[in-house]
């Protein structure tokens, strides 16, 4: 995880963590990413979260070798970065803090204190002269909090991303899906609301020749891996299609349901779609459902009427879609109801407010058991799908 001989890596891995955010499952750990620049003026970039202050600092005091750094630069004010900024005041009395004038605010509100004495207010444009190593600041706003800044060191040609490109799991634990697959999970699940504050971003990237990215959580991205990320977000953030084929959610209460979205996917893959990935809502991960809504261009969402209306679990999946600004997507619904189906209305009405969304003609109506005329409608609704 060392970057070079000058920038090292100081930060820890959880492995007892079950839940990061209080939401995501996160069977491989998760990292809390931490670096320090070694120079004549020493920056030691974010620390990490509560319960490995005193791993952090002992990480620092290793990487210094008798040397007290000049800078902690926070980057980001979240919990689980920010947690320890006391712990370093404690242990590095004379370091300055350097962050955005925001996220002194937000020290107050976590610390009771925003450390006034300690303060370097960065913005838009500014730098820090380290000696042979310069960061330039980069503003961030809401990507994913309001008072980030990211940090581009000139002379390695490092970006220092704050939670922009990270992923879920530990940095200690091989992720046999690579960058990507964890990426996107934790891009959609975190981040995916603040599409347009991304692409501000990504602007500004653009004219940077970037060797290294350094984020705060997963591995550090090198060569043809910083490439593939910083295409893989413009995608992301724009919502665009990453990957042709179509994703299939579905809810199913005696299992009728399920058999339909099963035809349909297989229907599908009879008729040449390249990929298609079905999921149940009530039983798997929600966010990994979420991702591959945002990853493919086509969704068909298949449900039973409830109340009068929309399955809970299909309500609470749209609802993570919509407030993620779903948008320039096809969408096809299948309905259940045994007596009155409606779930077909109540789905088409929760994506009204959404951008660019169309919502193919042909409707699946089941009641009750899956029937020739059901798979005669479904080869219908398919034709439709892949033209």
């Amino acid at each position: 995880m060392n970057i070079s001989e000058t920038i090292k890596y100081v930060g820890v891995n959880d492995h007892k963590i079950d839940l990061f955010e209080g939401q995501f499952d996160v069977p491989l750990g998760m990292a809390y990413n931490s670096y320090i620049i070694l120079d004549e003026k020493i920056a030691v970039m974010d620390s990490v979260d509560e319960n490995f202050g005193d791993e952090w600092i002992s990480n620092i005091k290793a990487a210094l070798n008798g040397k007290n750094p000049d800078y902690l630069v926070v980057q980001h004010m979240e919990m689980d970065h920010s947690s320890n900024i006391k712990k370093f005041t404690e242990a590095f009395p004379e370091a300055k803090i350097v962050s955005s004038k925001m996220a002194f605010v937000m020290m107050k509100g976590l610390f009771g204190e925003d450390f006034a004495e300690k303060q370097l207010v960065v913005a838009e444009g500014s730098k820090l002269e380290l000696g042979s190593h310069t960061l330039n600041f980069i503003a961030a706003p809401n990507v994913h909090w309001p008072e980030v800044i990211m940090s581009y060191e000139s002379s390695e040609k490092v970006l220092f991303s704050a939670d922009g490109f990270g992923k879920f799991g530990a940095n200690d634990v091989e992720d046999p899906e690579g960058w990507a697959c964890e990426a996107r999970r934790y891009y959609f699940g975190i981040v995916g609301k603040f599409g347009a504050n991304v692409q501000a971003v990504l602007k500004k990237a653009a004219n940077l020749e970037i060797k290294t990215i350094a984020s705060l959580h997963g591995p550090v991205l090198t060569g043809e891996e910083a490439k593939e990320a910083l295409r893989l977000y413009d995608i992301w953030s724009s919502y665009g299609v990453e990957t042709e084929g179509l994703a299939i959610g579905y809810t199913s209460v005696y299992g009728h349901t399920k058999k339909v979205a099963e035809k349909l996917a297989e229907i599908l893959k009879t008729k040449g779609c390249p990929k298609v990935a079905i999921f149940d809502l009530a039983r798997e991960d929600i966010y990994e459902c979420v991702e591959d809504a945002f990853r493919y261009g086509k969704l068909v969402l298949a449900t039973t009427t409830y109340n009068g209306g929309v399955f809970p679990k299909m309500k609470e999946f749209i609802d993570h879609l919509t407030e993620r600004n779903y948008q320039n997507r096809r969408i096809a619904f299948i309905e259940n109801g045994s007596w009155a189906p409606m779930a077909a209305k109540g789905m088409a009405a929760m994506f009204e407010s959404s951008k660019n969304i169309q919502i193919l003609d042909t409707k699946v109506t089941v009641k009750i058991a899956q029937t020739e005329e059901t798979v005669a409608a479904l080869e219908k609704l398919a034709d439709e799908i892949l033209k």
